[in-house]
């Protein structure tokens, strides 16, 4: 037999050109006998798939992903709505895929560029430190937004949009120090997560420092491995835990709103009045913080602008109108009621 086809295969096993298709890409809806039996008469036979022709298929796809960890964090409900209207104007089809704290989001990818064919994704959230040989495996565009960067990276290896987490965090401490606060516990992401959460506690003990105070690791709480991440629920647990540790502390900074909305809810359990007993700061700007009583002390992240970047960025890529870009916002200082000058 001369060249053989992916139709010559399907025929000489008895099935449909799909199950051979399935069975090439390692697809799990295919049964072993099926896929043993296809893969024998590809070897038999030296047939050599058509990656022009799948290239092609995926080409042709329309589709868009959003991988994101964090996915209870509210911060990213504004940007998930900005991207998918934006992909959907764009005639694009959208889909949104959670990613656990402890997963690879680059493994999880490839997976989803297999099996969706994807033209284009979106990572929200998580840190990434990657090295640049496991980030070529990705063959599509892809944005980094909102996460944490490896620094290490040269430019043009990716496209990044963020604020400067580093930056930010250490403004909203600095702005603490500068109010007499120099006993500043942080409830932050565990030692050992590589997430957002480190860079915001590197500004947190920069800050200290830069302000002459020699941070306290009893006063550094970490958020709980059994409670979803970035939450109120796990704000209130450690706040709690702070209090009852009677550690002395005059103010908390609370690596987001979330959190630092359910440190509050601990500190009034506790009979305590904020900012009297306890200033509060957060960081991430939600809405809720400013219909919150008392008002969010915090660093308010352009949500819209950063979402917008990031599609506009994918779609450049895509259509090779540019190449990568780092695009880097500056975040705003928002002066609450939760947060006062001591002497």
């Amino acid at each position: 037999m001369g060249t053989i086809t992916i139709k010559d295969v399907a025929k000489l096993c008895g099935v449909g050109v799909s199950t051979v298709s399935r069975a090439i890409n390692n697809h799990p809806d295919i049964n072993d006998e099926t896929k043993t039996k296809i893969m024998k008469v590809i070897k038999e036979n030296n047939y050599i798939p058509n990656n022009s022709a799948r290239n092609l298929k995926r080409s042709n796809s329309r589709m868009i992903a959003v991988l994101i960890k964090g996915i209870s964090n509210p911060f990213f409900s504004k940007m998930i709505k900005v991207i998918e209207e934006e992909t959907q104007e764009k005639k694009y089809s959208f889909l949104l895929h959670r990613v656990e704290d402890r997963e690879d989001e680059i493994d999880v990818a490839l997976e989803l560029v297999k099996e969706k064919k994807l033209r284009g994704i979106i990572f929200l959230g998580g840190y990434f430190n990657h090295s640049e040989e496991k980030l070529a495996q990705l063959d599509i565009p892809y944005v980094l937004c909102t996460v944490g960067l490896n620094t290490g990276w040269k430019e043009g290896v990716c496209s990044f949009v963020a604020v400067d987490d580093f930056k930010e965090s250490y403004k909203i401490v600095d702005y603490l120090c500068k109010n007499g606060h120099k006993r500043i516990a942080i409830i932050t992401t565990s030692m050992d997560d590589t997430s957002i959460g480190l860079i915001r506690y590197n500004g947190y003990l920069q800050a200290l420092r830069d302000n002459g105070i020699e941070p306290d690791q009893n006063l550094v709480r970490c958020m709980k491995y059994d409670i979803e991440t970035f939450t109120m629920d796990n704000g209130y647990v450690v706040m709690k835990e702070l209090l009852d540790s009677k550690e002395d502390f005059t103010a908390v900074f609370a690596i987001s709103d979330s959190i630092a909305i359910g440190a509050c809810k601990a500190v009034f359990d506790a009979g305590k009045k904020i900012p009297e007993d306890y200033s509060v700061a957060g960081f991430d700007g939600l809405d809720v913080a400013s219909y919150y009583n008392p008002t969010l002390t915090t660093i308010r992240q352009p949500v819209e602008e950063i979402a917008q970047a990031a599609v506009t960025i994918l779609f450049d890529v895509i259509k090779k109108k540019a190449e990568h870009r780092m695009c880097v916002f500056p975040g705003e200082l928002i002066v609450g009621q939760s947060t006062r000058k001591i002497n």
